[in-house]
């Protein structure tokens, strides 16, 4: 018992001294974090950069601006004001179809797209499609905008930089587009007219793949721009040559072959469609299941009375 008396008379001072050890110490640290600031972190640069009038952002249209593709829309307009019969609005919604489906941009496919509008604009005005375009803006395009992809336009533009639409879609059909949006301007597929009336042939070829790059390297050089400090959003890698002449390119929307090629780069990324079947092969689930039940429907109707 009296060696258990000492003991127990040893541990409690050893106690106390530690509560006291470490209310000291707690004591210091509060002191010490009130007096010393904290470490700081590396901030991301901001982007787009306020004021650099050497910087612009440039936009491919179809998925990546706009849901679907332009021409399509276009199309469906036309149709409603009998420019052409139903079997060729029925060819429309099988290729507008089939781009939503694959969720990527043919060359060949596409060519087959363009061939069928140009045929179709043979003979008539420009200022009457220019009109016309107007009015199919606000029936088939403005609600198909992707506000997220119209988000980034505006921080450009926000930031005083020049903003402008690259794609195969006609030059009017984008310039009307660019200009509802409120961006600069547009890069687009230049078709022949003569004495303002269309030949129903292009100047040159389509503005696709490789010819996006070029377009965006001479308007650089025209409007004095230096490209590592521009900006390029696509959603196929059909435009991975646009994308890679940029110094800040992005992914949107992207189609599995770009997406890859983004991921191994370290590109950004920007994915505003919804739903697991819409990231995974690139159906615009925003456009809603009609318009391609619609198309679908069309394309059946016109393969049965081919039989």
């Amino acid at each position: 018992m009296a060696a258990l008396g000492w003991f127990t008379r040893r541990r409690q001072p050893a106690t106390e001294r530690s509560v006291l050890a470490g209310e000291a110490s707690a004591e210091a640290a509060r002191k010490s974090s009130a007096e010393t600031p904290p470490p700081q972190t590396a901030a991301e640069p901001e982007f787009p950069v306020v004021g650099d009038e050497q910087a612009a952002a440039f936009f491919d249209l179809d998925n990546t601006v706009m849901q679907g593709a332009a021409i399509f829309h276009f199309g469906r307009g036309l149709y409603k004001r009998h420019f052409f019969r139903k079997r060729e609005l029925a060819r429309f919604a099988w290729q507008q179809t089939w781009f939503r489906m694959a969720g990527v941009e043919d060359p060949a496919h596409m060519e087959d797209v363009r061939s069928s509008a140009l045929s179709i604009v043979k003979g008539h005005r420009v200022a009457e499609l220019m009109s016309i375009g107007e009015e199919i803006y606000d029936e088939y395009m403005a609600d198909r905008i992707w506000p997220g992809t119209r988000a980034l336009a505006q921080a450009h533009l926000d930031a005083g930089q020049r903003v402008w639409l690259v794609t195969a879609a006609p030059v009017e059909t984008a310039t009307i587009i660019a200009r509802r949006l409120g961006l600069t301007g547009a890069l687009g597929t230049v078709a022949e007219s003569v004495g303002g009336v269309y030949t129903g042939k292009l100047v040159g070829e389509p503005l696709h793949g490789p010819a996006k790059a070029e377009a965006v390297r001479a308007l650089a050089a025209a409007e004095g721009l230096d490209l590592s400090r521009c900006a390029a959003y696509s959603d196929s890698s059909n435009d991975i040559p646009m994308l890679s002449i940029v110094g800040h390119p992005y992914a949107v929307n992207p189609d599995g072959q770009l997406r890859k090629h983004a991921r191994e780069r370290g590109w950004r990324l920007r994915d505003y469609r919804t739903g697991r079947k819409a990231a995974r092969i690139g159906i615009p689930a925003a456009a809603g299941v009609g318009a391609v039940a619609g198309g679908t429907a069309a394309a059946v109707a016109l393969h049965r009375r081919r039989r």
